[in-house]
């Protein structure tokens, strides 16, 4: 099994969790999807509202990514302001 295999059958918050605790995801899922937190939780986890799984598709993936290097631009910038 190649890496990409395994990448793939890990849920999204497996996937983000070096970085899990330091993001509003709520926030992020009503910046970015305009969707309600726990929409964007769910997916997080894997599971839907009623515990049948579910998953972030294609284009949301894609969302997700986008938000984040959105995200760390923002970041940069502002780390960037910081006068020394």
């Amino acid at each position: 099994m190649d890496i990409k295999q395994t990448t793939q059958q890990k849920t999204m918050k497996q996937q983000m969790y070096d970085i899990l605790l330091a993001i509003s995801w709520g926030n992020l899922a009503k910046t970015y999807f305009a969707k309600s937190p726990s929409w964007f939780y769910h997916k997080m986890d894997g599971r839907d509202g009623n515990g049948k799984p579910t998953e972030f598709n294609l284009e949301e993936r894609a969302e997700l990514k986008g938000a984040l290097v959105d995200l760390s631009n923002r970041i940069r910038r502002a780390a960037d302001s910081i006068d020394l």
